[in-house]
């Protein structure tokens, strides 16, 4: 089986793009379901060459866009409604995981498979937030981050955010000016303990890794750090490993840069170790 640019009901009811793939055994165990970061999108960079990487390795794989994260039906990767993407919210990002878990429950029987989340950057946290679902068997993270509260604007830029509504983030690919409501941080104090990574790893009861690179630029190694201690799973650091893990959008080349290929192969050994 191998279904692209399907679609499932996500947060607040709203359409979304996603992928699964089969390996050619259909004996296989275990599903990889992968959970894209801020600004991100199923196809963004390497992540079909990570499809293919772990379908080969006879994995399943499930990859989907964040309901809210501006791409639409008809395009997923250029952001065409910043309407959708400045609505956006952690509560919505935990609710789309949800929905994608049922839908995959529609494709094939979750009692005779694994699954096992492995999520980058944002991706990451949420993938701890939803490690509570009986459903998830493994977490393992790249380049996680370790608070969503952290990730707000601070003193007058927060006070200047909730006078003005709205701040822009700029998309140095599209050049687009991308929104962000001040809903969204109404929303984390509304959810403010269903959003606490913190709290979600240290009650964490499966096995966990968390990869990151020692070059990353966006998001500080010592988040990595703090999810190790929490979670009390394993960290592997990657060295001259960028954020992305050396990737980038448009991706042309045919193989996965070397690093993101190191995170795969880390990532294999740890899920067919459980």
């Amino acid at each position: 089986m191998k279904l692209i640019n399907k679609t499932y009901i996500g947060a607040n009811g709203r359409e979304s793009l996603i992928d699964f793939q089969e390996p050619d055994s259909l004996n296989y165990k275990n599903i990889v379901l992968f959970i894209h970061g801020y600004k991100g999108y199923k196809d963004w960079g390497a992540w079909n060459l990570v499809q293919k990487y772990f379908v080969s390795n006879g994995m399943g794989f499930c990859k989907f866009n964040m309901s809210h994260n501006g791409g639409t039906v008809e395009n997923g990767i250029d952001f065409p409604d910043l309407e959708a993407f400045s609505l956006n919210r952690y509560s919505y990002e935990v609710e789309d995981l949800e929905h994608v878990l049922d839908w995959l429950a529609t494709k094939v029987d979750l009692k005779k498979r694994n699954i096992h989340l492995i999520g980058h950057s944002r991706g990451g946290g949420i993938a701890i937030l939803s490690a509570k679902d009986p459903r998830v068997k493994s977490v393992t993270t790249w380049a996680s981050i370790s608070s969503i509260e952290n990730r707000f604007p601070q003193g007058d830029k927060m006070k200047a955010w909730k006078e003005k509504g709205f701040y822009t983030v700029k998309n140095s690919r599209t050049q687009q000016d991308m929104p962000h409501k001040y809903v969204m941080y109404e929303d984390f104090l509304e959810h403010k303990e269903q959003l606490d990574i913190e709290f979600s790893a240290k009650n964490i009861n499966i096995p966990t890794l968390h990869i990151h690179g020692d070059a990353d630029e966006a998001v500080s190694l010592s988040e990595s750090e703090d999810l190790e201690l929490w979670t009390g799973g394993k960290m592997i650091i990657i060295n001259s490993a960028n954020h992305t893990f050396k990737t980038c959008q448009p991706y042309i080349n045919e193989e996965m840069p070397n690093k993101l290929h190191e995170a795969c192969i880390l990532s294999l050994q740890f899920i067919e170790a459980q």
